[in-house]
């Protein structure tokens, strides 16, 4: 297996990862700021510090083919997907916190401005960063067609949508688990998804990415539309 399909998988299989424990996660934390059992807030920690590894790793294991085509766009990608799992993190640290608040019986609006911090840590991690994420990730594949152009165009339409549906439960139109949010939300789902499987089963397309300036000389031409074997 060459260096190049062998970071790809591992790229595909930490995008299925953060996709595998995004759901769990966020049914487990639900759970519990309803007023469930503490061991789901504990569960639902564990889930989303792996969630938080597991995003920030598939920047760094993309990190060596995307610098290829842009450097800069490549690093800020890695950056955006950091802020990101910290975000996350901040999000656990604010349930657990409220694990403690409860146990010890504190004043109502204790609870609930740990609550109100979580709320808008999931927000600002998993609804804008996502869609930074995939603009900045999906110019790169797009740009240097290093998979099938349809996947990073459903990432680069999607980002605007969940970009405004952020900005709109910002303000107050509706909320970021509304049907309206979650639908504003499924193409960058869908993005991750595919990405994650394609770079698994197929790879991204390299075979001359050795001969690819970067950024201000690259003039956009494709790679070739053979993926890279396993040896």
């Amino acid at each position: 297996m060459t260096p190049y399909r062998r970071l790809s998988l591992i790229a595909g299989v930490l995008y299925l990862v953060t996709f595998a424990t995004s759901f769990p996660a966020l049914a487990l934390k639900t759970g519990f700021l309803a007023g469930g059992n503490p061991a789901l807030a504990a569960w639902g920690a564990v889930v989303e510090i792996g969630l938080a590894a597991s995003a920030v790793g598939t920047a760094l294991a993309l990190y060596p083919i995307t610098r290829r085509v842009s450097e800069s766009l490549a690093l800020s990608f890695v950056v955006s997907r950091t802020v990101e799992g910290v975000m996350i993190l901040s999000g656990v640290l604010a349930v657990m916190s409220l694990v403690t608040v409860r146990a010890a019986g504190t004043i109502a609006e204790v609870d609930q401005a740990l609550v109100a911090w979580h709320d808008w840590t999931f927000l600002l991690g998993p609804a804008f960063m996502s869609a930074i994420n995939a603009l900045l990730l999906g110019t790169i594949l797009y740009r240097a067609r290093l998979v099938p152009r349809i996947m990073p165009l459903v990432g680069l339409l999607g980002a605007p949508l969940l970009l405004a549906s952020s900005v709109a439960v910002l303000f107050g139109a509706w909320t970021q688990t509304s049907p309206i949010g979650a639908a504003a939300a499924i193409p960058i789902a869908l993005w991750e998804l595919s990405l994650g499987l394609w770079l698994i089963f197929r790879g991204v397309r390299v075979r001359n990415i050795e001969a690819t300036p970067t950024d201000a000389s690259f003039t956009g031409a494709p790679f070739t539309d053979a993926p890279v074997a396993s040896a």
